[in-house]
């Protein structure tokens, strides 16, 4: 089994029933052994971007709830490297973070796309072994596959997606109910 680790991502088990991570697909953006950060990739709200946050008209980028903790700040990921400045790789093309005013004019100069970009509001936090406990109990499943593709995946698909890459039982998880009182 797979140990969390920054670009691996993190599938909820089915049955988890939390608002928040009910059949979630959490990229790691960071693991040590104080806690793990992540984000959730396939929560979309509601609205876009450009009607929540200032200063990003000209891209029309559905904004996505990246978890319980903060979900007041704005969070990001990219496809645009080092080009931004501030920004960590986190796997291969995909970097986190960087310099939101640099991001804004990119946008203005139309040098960056939707498909590039994918916005967040609030973060997924573990504190010390939190994580690991949550893993003991099978409430996840960690994976390293097709982390680049994932998130050109329509969120309401993502989760069905991402255990379709894995071998073993997991496969079967697609067809459990969301809620098991519905067998």
């Amino acid at each position: 089994m797979l140990k969390p680790a920054v670009g691996r991502i993190l599938i909820s088990e089915p049955f988890l029933s939390d608002m928040y991570f009910q059949r979630s697909v959490v990229l790691m953006v960071d693991h040590s052994s104080d806690g793990s950060f992540g984000i959730i990739l396939n929560k979309p709200v509601e609205s876009f971007v450009c009607d929540i946050v200032d200063g990003f008209h000209g891209i029309k980028s559905k904004i996505f709830l990246g978890g319980p903790v903060r979900s007041d700040a704005l969070f990001f990921i990219h496809r645009l490297g080092r080009k931004i400045r501030g920004s960590v790789i986190i796997h291969n093309d995909i970097a986190w973070g960087g310099d939101v005013g640099q991001v804004k004019e990119m946008i203005k100069k139309g040098e960056i796309k939707e498909k590039d970009i994918r916005f967040f509001l609030g973060y997924s936090g573990w504190t010390k072994n939190q994580l690991d406990d949550e893993l003991k109990h099978n409430s996840w499943v960690v994976s390293d596959k097709k982390i680049d593709t994932v998130i050109d995946v329509e969120p309401e698909n993502m989760w069905e997606y991402s255990l379709k890459q894995l071998s073993g039982n997991y496969k079967e998880w697609i067809n459990y109910p969301k809620d098991p009182t519905n067998n």
